[in-house]
């Protein structure tokens, strides 16, 4: 039986590092870290381990391009509108606006600066 969320890391490939950072630090308004990992450029998303959910990194790797459209990473909001605002400021593009996933919340679609997909998800009132 599962404890816990099944996914506990996600990795976004980047072309530019300082362009991509400086796109998540923007429209997220936080600091990515530095990770040291042999081989490859890594910067972290804020982490605590005792809270539920993932995080993930900024990797620009060698032979690895950007831009795959086969997984989508949500980021949590507490309101979705004020990071779509965000977005096109900082070099990206909406893909689809703020829309109503029912009882689940919102969601939104982005497109980042090496032209990944990421969706934003906020969650519905009684869950904040």
């Amino acid at each position: 039986m599962m404890k816990s969320n099944p996914i506990v890391w996600c990795e976004i490939y980047v072309q530019d590092m300082d362009r991509a950072k400086s796109f998540y630090e923007s429209v997220f308004q936080m600091k990515l870290e530095k990770l040291e990992s042999p081989g490859m450029d890594m910067w972290a998303f804020p982490m605590a381990m005792d809270k539920v959910g993932a995080s993930g990194a900024l990797v620009k790797m060698e032979g690895v391009k950007s831009g795959g459209s086969g997984t989508i990473s949500y980021f949590h909001c507490d309101e979705v509108a004020i990071e779509l605002e965000r977005v096109v400021a900082a070099g990206g593009q909406i893909q689809q606006p703020k829309t109503s996933i029912g009882q689940y919340g919102f969601m939104a679609l982005i497109v980042d600066t090496e032209g990944n997909m990421i969706g934003l998800h906020m969650p519905p009132n009684e869950m904040k």
